[in-house]
């Protein structure tokens, strides 16, 4: 089993980057890489079960079903229904921590999956840099303003 972990820190109240975050359906707001998102068959963004379709900028589609989510633990966990990624058993966790130190935000980001022994690096290193940090980067830079 594959695991991909990035940490960052964001200059901006946890409760603040949560209500950009929280919206499972939300990923073209503040995810560069995402183009466009919706929810199957009209369930709210919120709820757990619902899948999102979304596209990447590049066209790729992918299926993601929401596992979980917790305002008060501000987490969110999801897997890959369909992805064009060469990988199976994919489950994420979007976690935010408040760093009461100068009001900020630990937000952590994780995930697990099967894949071929000669493709891991290449899916690790994509997911980690691409998604999981290009996430993050982005809402740095809107927090910074």
């Amino acid at each position: 089993m594959a695991r991909v972990y990035i940490s960052s820190v964001i200059d901006a109240p946890a409760a603040k980057v949560w209500e950009r975050v929280r919206d499972f359906n939300a990923l073209p707001r503040w995810h560069p890489r995402i183009a466009e998102s919706r929810i199957e068959d009209g369930l709210p963004a919120d709820k757990v079960g619902c899948i999102r379709n979304f596209r990447l900028q590049n066209g790729d589609l992918i299926r993601e079903k929401l596992l979980g989510l917790s305002d008060y633990d501000m987490f969110c966990t999801y897997a890959i229904l369909e992805s064009p990624m060469p990988l199976t058993d994919y489950i994420a966790t979007l976690r935010l921590t408040p760093v009461t130190d100068g009001d900020r935000c630990f937000a952590e980001w994780s995930a697990e999956f099967d894949c071929a022994p000669d493709v891991e690096g290449e899916l690790i290193d994509g997911i980690g840099t691409n998604v999981f940090q290009g996430g993050f980067d982005a809402l740095k830079r809107h927090f910074r303003g």
